[in-house]
């Protein structure tokens, strides 16, 4: 049987940006606007995100070199590249890896018109968006020009089939964002709305924590990939980094 699945996959959110002081200085001041001057594409780590890519590397690192991640994938937020650099900096990917592969699929959710607001400010200036996204969820809205839970999980479905067919037996390290770990978990666990959602409101996806699955070959299958480890930061909490969970820049509207 041809092993189409890798034999193992983390997935790990980026570590703390420094768009997080900016998110709680406006939240508590009770400002409708976020004051951050770089694109959220451009924000990079604050000093504890580099700190937590750091103990996340080390972790890695110390695996025999035979199970250390092999190919690496990033969404191009400078954030989760600069999370990717932390891990190779420790020592933390295989001597056999490639280059690591940027792929756009990986991407945050895109906000649209509600970047940078906060809730107080989406509920001032957009109460229609509010709105709509309490009668839908947030599974299914989409906030204009932006981008749905669905929306993401669609092209979440492309970067798993690149994955399956390129990345067969290999160790996978995906470095992505909040929704993108939940989206990820969705897929490959086969969820339902209820489940995803449920799981999501157990609390946010820690800052540098990691999604682990690892597969299991089934007669007549192509077999498939089982959860072992969901939020994991131990690695962080072991090398005294500080553990953070960095809400989305609009709150809970992710």
């Amino acid at each position: 049987m041809l092993q189409r699945w890798p034999s193992r996959i983390w997935v790990v959110r980026h570590g703390e940006s420094a768009g997080n002081v900016a998110r709680d200085a406006a939240h508590e001041a009770g400002l409708q606007r976020i004051d951050i001057a770089e694109r959220d594409v451009d924000v990079p780590l604050s000093d504890r995100g580099r700190q937590q890519a750091d103990a996340l590397g080390r972790w890695f690192s110390e695996m025999p070199d035979g199970e250390r991640p092999n190919v690496v994938l990033t969404s191009p937020y400078l954030r989760a590249q600069q999370t990717v650099a932390g891990i190779r900096r420790a020592g933390g990917i295989a001597s056999d890896a490639l280059d690591d592969v940027v792929d756009e699929r990986l991407r945050e959710k895109e906000l649209g018109l509600l970047d940078r607001l906060t809730r107080t400010g989406i509920e001032a200036l957009h109460p229609e968006q509010a709105e709509l996204r309490a009668r839908l969820g947030k599974f299914y809205y989409r906030p204009t020009c932006g981008e749905s839970w669905c929306d993401v999980i669609l092209r979440l479905r492309g970067a798993m089939d690149t994955i399956s067919l390129h990345h067969g037996e290999k160790r996978v390290l995906i470095v992505a964002h909040q929704v993108v770990v939940l989206c990820l978990r969705y897929l490959i666990e086969n969820l339902t709305e209820a489940e995803i959602l449920g799981i999501d409101a157990e609390g946010d996806v820690l800052n540098c924590s990691v999604t682990e699955y690892g597969f299991r070959a089934e007669a007549g299958s192509t077999g498939r990939l089982l959860l072992e480890r969901y939020n994991f930061v131990a690695p962080v909490q072991r090398a005294g980094a500080p553990v953070t969970a960095e809400p989305s820049l609009t709150g809970d509207v992710r």
